[in-house]
């Protein structure tokens, strides 16, 4: 089946489906475009979800709607921008210390607790609490400690490689050229 035209969409739904997009942060399922449109087709949805990502992603410079495999969509700064942005945004979603306990983790995983410790000290506890709580860190037993990795919501949302060589690789040039 194919998608609705554009102009069947009802433009009060597909705005509800932009706003859903704007203020989530994060990819967000058909079931959940589906919910904020308040329809239950997700035919529907996924056409919504397309023909805002075409409109932002041909009007707009610096942001851009992405489909990711799911399908999910997400609306966010081109990777680019994100230098400017960053010098103008008012509260970052995380600390430079809890960003720092994130890259030993997306480089050392996975890596234990205690292991962190030893190398972040003993207020790393709160920053794995903080990286669980955003969704970009998991964790699993391994005898008495915990054993922490990234998460695929780690690497979508800073545009790296789900595939852990290939991650460390990106992590190793990131680092080179923010020197």
């Amino acid at each position: 089946m194919s998608e609705p035209p554009a102009e069947a969409l009802p433009k009060e739904l597909v705005a509800k489906v932009e706003a859903a997009l704007y203020a989530s942060g994060r990819p967000l399922t058909v079931e959940e475009i589906a919910k904020a449109a308040g329809t239950a087709s997700e035919r529907k949805a996924i056409a919504m979800a397309r023909e805002i990502a075409k409109s932002v992603n041909g009007a707009m410079q610096a942001i851009e709607v992405v489909e990711y495999s799911g399908p999910r969509f997400a609306m966010q700064l081109r990777a680019k921008y994100t230098q400017t942005a960053r010098k103008f945004a008012t509260r970052p979603l995380l600390s430079r210390a809890s960003l720092r306990t994130l890259s030993f983790i997306a480089f050392f995983q996975p890596i234990t607790s205690s292991e962190l410790a030893l190398r972040r000290g003993s207020t790393v506890y709160q920053h794995l609490k903080e990286l669980e709580e955003v969704g970009f860190i998991a964790s699993e037993r391994q005898g008495r400690a915990r054993a922490y990795r990234t998460t695929a919501r780690f690497a979508e949302y800073f545009g790296l490689s789900t595939e852990l060589t290939a991650l460390k690789r990106q992590l190793e040039t990131r680092t080179l050229t923010l020197r």
